[in-house]
This record gives C-alpha cells, sequence and structure tokens, in this order.
C-alpha cells in the first residue's frame, strides 16, 4: 500500500471515529439530557475509549456544537471569500443549497431531538454566531454603499443569522427547498431598503 493510500486510508478511519462520536452524543443527550450525560457515557456509546473522545473534542459542547460550529465556519469563509460582484444573497443561496446536497437527513434530525431536549445546547449555538454575523454585516454594509457599523448591516445580518438558523434546522427536501426560495426572496427585499434612497 502506499503512503498516500495509507494517509487516505488513515484519514477515513478518523472521520468514521468521529462521526460515531458526533452521533453517540446526539443520541444520549436526547434520550438522557445534556448534563446528565458524561464523556465516559458518549465513549462506551460510540465503541471507543474516552481519552479518543477527548482527542477529537475537548468537551461535551464542543461535540453537541461541532456540526453547527462547522456550518458557521464555512459561512463565514463563503462570506469573506466571495468572487467581486458577488451578492450575499448569492452567498447564501450556494452555501445553502451545498449544505443541503452534503446533509445526512437523519444526522439532522437527531440533531433537532437533540436541541428540542437541551434549551441551553440552543442558547450556545446562537451565541456562536457572532463572527458571522460581523462578517455578513461588514459584506451587507459593502454591498449597500451604507458606513461599515451602521445599525442597518448589523440588524440586516442579525434577522439574516435568525433565518439561517430556522432554514438549516430544516430537513433536506421539498419544503427546505421552498424554505431556502422564500427566505432568500425575504433578505434580498430586506437588505436592499439599506441601500442610497
Amino acid at each position: 500500500m502506499t503512503e498516500t493510500a495509507q494517509t487516505g486510508l488513515r484519514e477515513r478511519s478518523k472521520a468514521r471515529r468521529r462521526e460515531a462520536i458526533i452521533r453517540a452524543a446526539y443520541q444520549l443527550f436526547a434520550e438522557r439530557g445534556f448534563d446528565a450525560t458524561t464523556v465516559a457515557d458518549i465513549a462506551a456509546a460510540a465503541e471507543v475509549a474516552p481519552r479518543t473522545v477527548a482527542m477529537y473534542f475537548p468537551s461535551k459542547q464542543d461535540i453537541a456544537l461541532s456540526r453547527y460550529s462547522e456550518g458557521i465556519e464555512s459561512l463565514t469563509a463563503a462570506v469573506g471569500s466571495r468572487a467581486p460582484g458577488e451578492t450575499l444573497i448569492g452567498v447564501l443561496d450556494r452555501w445553502l443549497r451545498d449544505a443541503d446536497l452534503h446533509s445526512d437527513a437523519d444526522m439532522k434530525r437527531l440533531a433537532l431531538r437533540m436541541f428540542a431536549a437541551n434549551p441551553e445546547l440552543n442558547a450556545l449555538r446562537t451565541a456562536r454566531m457572532a463572527a458571522a454575523i460581523s462578517e455578513g454585516a461588514a459584506a451587507i454594509a459593502a454591498e449597500t454603499g451604507t458606513a461599515p457599523g451602521s445599525f442597518g448591516p448589523h440588524i440586516a445580518a442579525v434577522a439574516t443569522a435568525a433565518i439561517l438558523l430556522e432554514v438549516t434546522d430544516l430537513v433536506p427536501g421539498p419544503a427546505r427547498d421552498e424554505a431556502v426560495t422564500i427566505a432568500l426572496r425575504f433578505l434580498d427585499a430586506g437588505i436592499r431598503t439599506l441601500g442610497p434612497a
């Protein structure tokens, strides 16, 4: 086996182990609650050692919010690296539809059960939107010709974050596709009101 093949095999094995840890944690958080679940419980359910869980995730909170945090990082990067002339709505459309293609419907349902059973995790999830909101506000200000740091772009970015939370919680399918279209139309109309009169 070549070194490249070994590296690929090792990476796939790590990805499967990480996925097993997340899935086990989500299941336990949904059934027992976040506070009542220990790292040892997660390790046992994922069939790994507690030390392995710690290698992948510094805390239970990091496990619970891992997929969400990855999504926020991906969105922030997409907004920050958009092509010249590409609108924020265009970036959001591309990002949402791409996320839908790579979404695991069963894992999405499990995550929804976990968040429903643990309202404190919803609060943490919302708090992690800060970087995306700042990036979005800067993009909206630049796109609309408004002053950076002004209220309009900030409030539009906050509204966008709230809408994205709702849309990304939907399971892939026609209803989600329709929700994406409606959300983007709404956001586009709102952002356009911020431009010069």
